[in-house]
């Protein structure tokens, strides 16, 4: 499977479109981009960083491959920034694809500057420092709610981050590249006046899916 050119195909889509395939694989709502015309693709790179350290993050952000997304853990902590200015321009030099970090970003007006793709929870004056006493990286994490495992795609922009096995992507691109197709006739029926039951039978899908099964499975004999 060539990445690049799945990527490629990934961004003229949107989460949002993948994201009706993706049952648990999605971030917390509350993990925003720092700018909304950020979009950011790429293999998740994880770090767990717990507490106000911050030189794990630094050490592991060297050994992540070019590309990656690096997705940090911080265990709870809602209220000290790990990201600010300069873990962006450490990232940007390494050609990281983005971060995504559930928790608060510091240094907000230069990073915008930067056009760096930075998803976090809001923002906080008080930050990280180094003291080297703790983390991981490149194991399984939980940011946002969401499982990421290293290797895994997270793929983000101003409605969220949605996060898919590698070995899954390429099917949940395809069924989101039929979906824009499918819109393309939608927009066309609203913009002739038409409703969608030209394209799609809601009154049949309802009244003899949803409806109907829920009846049978509540008869009683």
């Amino acid at each position: 499977m060539d990445l690049e050119k799945l990527f490629e195909r990934a961004l003229k889509t949107d989460p949002a479109q993948i994201g009706h395939h993706v049952q648990g694989g999605f971030m917390d709502a509350s993990i925003k981009p720092i700018s909304e015309d950020i979009k950011m693709i790429g293999p998740a790179f994880t770090i767990r960083l717990p507490g106000n350290d911050n030189a794990m993050l630094y050490y592991a952000m060297k050994r992540a491959p070019k590309g990656s997304v690096v997705v940090i853990d911080r265990m709870g902590d809602k209220r000290v920034a790990c990201v600010g200015e300069m873990v962006v321009q450490a990232a940007r030099s390494l050609g990281l694809a983005g971060i995504v970090v559930d928790g608060p970003n510091t240094d907000t007006r230069p990073i915008k500057e930067m056009g760096f793709p930075l998803f976090s929870t809001g923002r906080a004056a008080v930050t990280n420092t180094l003291k080297g006493i703790d983390g991981e990286y490149n194991v399984p994490v939980c940011c946002g709610g969401a499982v990421v495992c290293p290797g895994d795609i997270v793929y983000g922009d101003v409605d969220g981050v949605i996060v898919a096995p590698a070995d899954r992507f390429e099917e949940l691109v395809e069924k989101a590249e039929a979906a824009d197709r499918n819109e393309v006739l939608w927009r066309k029926s609203f913009a002739e006046g038409k409703y969608l039951s030209d394209l799609v039978n809601f009154d049949r899908l309802v009244e003899e899916g949803v409806k109907g099964k829920i009846g049978e499975l509540m008869k009683v004999d």
